[in-house]
């Protein structure tokens, strides 16, 4: 019993066992984001749990070996891991996306110190809690969230139809951000407007405005896209 004991205590065997489960639990959250086509999945998360757990063993050895202070590594990586997630984050427009991924790295990495510093009972408790938010947030955030950001194109073949676009749009309260026109290159009649304004979920359907503008006399088809305003994922 004494021989597994210390097999167990041994700092060999915790280095595995801390290494394996901060994959593991790393993954967990890497699975969640790869479940949503996110830049950072299951492969790019459990490297970096295993990272952050390998830099608190190496903290520790070096504590136990030469004396050094053990956070002093740790410290670095968490300044560091920002430019990982730099890396997820991107800018579309009004729309900023990887943000949330940016964070999940973040999280994977608090979780990979507490194991590597066999602060197990935080590890996973921290990794349930980040997959909790990371999994339900959508059905709360639909439910409170009142305003989506609209982008739609609308192909028309006379400037006539720029007025009754102009009601429409009042009429549905779209606060508009942005208008873009550019003419076709095969067809000079032909005009595609790029409209991005926001709209309140609440009042109405995107379809109804969308039905709206598509029977104007002028308009030859519309095409709406939809993204949450500084949407994170």
């Amino acid at each position: 019993m004494d021989i597994i004991t210390n097999i167990v205590s041994s700092f060999w065997f915790q280095t595995i066992f801390k290494l394996a489960l901060g994959a593991i639990l790393a993954g967990i959250i890497g699975l969640e984001r790869s479940s949503w086509n996110k830049p950072a999945g299951f492969r790019t998360h459990s490297l970096v749990g295993i990272s952050a757990v390998l830099v608190m063993l190496c903290g520790e050895y070096m504590a136990e070996k030469y004396g050094a202070d053990p956070t002093r590594i740790s410290a670095q990586l968490l300044s560091g891991i920002g430019f990982i997630g730099a890396g997820t984050i991107l800018r579309d427009g009004f729309n900023v996306k990887g943000l949330t991924t940016a964070a999940g790295l973040l999280a994977v990495t608090c979780v990979g110190l507490a194991i590597g510093a066999g602060y197990y009972l935080g590890g996973i408790i921290g990794t349930a809690i980040a997959y909790i938010v990371l999994s339900f947030p959508y059905k709360i955030s639909d439910k409170l969230d009142h305003f989506d950001i609209l982008e739609f194109h609308i192909n028309i073949v006379s400037e006539e139809a720029l007025q009754p676009i102009e009601r429409i749009l009042t009429k549905y309260e779209v606060d508009i951000k942005k208008i873009d026109r550019k003419e076709n290159d095969l067809d000079d009649r032909l005009q595609t407007l790029t409209i991005i304004g926001q709209y309140n979920k609440k009042i109405f359907n995107k379809n109804e405005l969308m039905r709206s503008i598509s029977l104007i006399e002028y308009v030859k088809d519309v095409v709406v896209e939809t993204a949450k305003e500084g949407v994170v994922e």
